[in-house]
């Protein structure tokens, strides 16, 4: 491996912080260990398995223990804090029962700010998880409105009629999740609050969970009220399928989740068939000429890169998020080549959201090279910060072998990455090249 030296540094193109800023996603519960549902099991980042007992108090280990990271995820390039739920929930986060207060088993609002501050002094921005299209269904003011009866009270999606007695419409289809009735102003003012309430203790932005099933008109309304009092604030909306651009432009956010490059990347190279990530480049390129698009290769809802395609595989899909134009994000633990499986079953999240050690230290038997390898391939994206925004366009094209130009607006820089999946059967290899023709980068 060949990794050029590159200094971290800050700075970037004018139009907004967020365009130099890199993400490291986090989610908060899973990553501090914290029980999330009693009597089953979670795993840590070895894969050990932990039976929660149905007895186990809470331990409040979560945001301090999280502060303990916050250089190493400097370290390794990132500048942005992603944080799954944090917020009083039921179980897993986004069954939110209390927008207003760290859920107990992070710790407190005194933990939340000492973070803050802690991410503010290294130059860390800090982005929530707002979990604004449904609730837990024990949520009190849910639980109130059902059992006043009171058809006045429009905070939440409720069917007065139903057989049995009045319930809440639930949310795709899961019983736990209650959803807000996204037509009534008493939802809109509830998140507007929540936000500027967050905003206020000075988080940088919002991801909003499951933006595509809210419709647009709600957040259209709710984020220019809230830009009125935090302009500079950056809203990262869940989109999966269908018109990206269109989303941006109706609901009036910044950004939403490039999901259709995610699968391309991992599939192309799965499937040596990088004819699909060439399409799906042509795509990103008419995004990028309307919005900045979050990119990624992992998160917090799908199987982990390498499982999908082995360490070489992994990085190789590295290089091209760390290349291409866009809004990077690094789920915790890919950066050190960590395995989990995505299942469709209760509970079938927690391979892919693992407890991590008290201390950075204590992750010295896991791949410390594929952290080195994320650190240049990061630093190399600092030191061309035109990449934000760069358009691509095919040199040569094969099943199993790919070349592109990655090329500024203004045309004036460009690097060239390579892509082999033509050798052994999992075994993949990525190089970039600047415009001086020197390899700055390979694997």
């Amino acid at each position: 491996m060949c990794i050029d030296n590159l200094d971290q540094q800050s700075g970037g193109p004018t139009g907004g912080w967020h365009r130099d800023t890199i993400w490291w996603h986090v989610y908060p519960l899973g990553f501090t260990g914290a029980p999330i549902r009693p009597g089953e099991v979670w795993l840590d980042h070895t894969g050990k398995a932990t039976v929660v007992e149905p007895n186990d108090e809470p331990a409040p280990r979560g945001l301090r223990h999280l502060s303990n990271w916050l250089d190493y995820a400097q370290n390794l390039g990132c500048n942005g804090l992603l944080l799954g739920p944090i917020f009083t929930s039921q179980s897993h986060g986004y069954d939110t029962v209390d927008y207003f207060q760290i859920d107990p088993r992070l710790g407190t609002m005194e933990d939340f700010e000492a973070l803050v501050t802690a991410a503010s002094e290294r130059g860390i921005r800090i982005m929530l998880d707002g979990v604004f299209s449904h609730v837990g269904h024990h949520h009190p003011w849910l639980q109130a409105d059902l059992s006043s009866g009171d058809r006045n009270k429009d905070l939440f999606d409720i069917d007065w009629d139903a057989h049995g007695g009045p319930r809440p419409r639930v949310w795709e289809g899961h019983g736990g999740l209650a959803r807000l009735n996204h037509a009534s102003g008493t939802a809109r003012d509830l998140v507007k609050n929540v936000m500027t309430f967050w905003l206020d203790k000075g988080i940088a932005g919002w991801r909003l969970d499951a933006a595509y099933s809210v419709p647009a008109d709600f957040w259209a309304e709710v984020v220019p009220a809230v830009r009125e009092q935090f302009p500079d604030a950056y809203f990262l909306g869940e989109v999966i399928h269908g018109d990206y651009t269109g989303f941006v432009k109706n609901a009036r956010i910044d950004t939403v989740t490039q999901y259709e490059l995610w699968k391309s990347i991992w599939s192309a190279l799965k499937d040596a068939n990088f004819f699909e990530l060439d399409w799906t480049l042509k795509r990103h390129n008419d995004l990028l000429g309307n919005f900045i698009p979050q990119t990624f290769v992992g998160n917090h809802d799908v199987t982990r890169i390498a499982t999908q395609i082995g360490h070489s595989g992994a990085l190789a899909a590295a290089t091209v998020l760390a290349t291409v134009g866009g809004s990077p994000s690094i789920y915790y633990g890919d950066e050190q080549g960590m395995t989990g499986t995505k299942e469709n079953r209760l509970g079938g999240d927690d391979a892919v959201r693992p407890a991590f050690p008290p201390a950075p230290q204590e992750l010295n038997d896991l791949a410390g090279w594929m952290y080195h390898a994320h650190q240049g391939l990061l630093n190399l994206r600092r030191r061309h910060p035109w990449l934000v925004d760069a358009t691509t366009t095919p040199l040569s094209l094969e099943n199993a072998r790919y070349t592109f130009r990655v090329t500024s607006r203004d045309g004036q820089n460009w690097l060239d990455v390579t892509l082999d999946a033509a050798g052994e059967p999992g075994n993949f290899s990525a190089q970039v090249h600047c415009q001086d023709g020197g390899q700055i980068f390979s694997s």
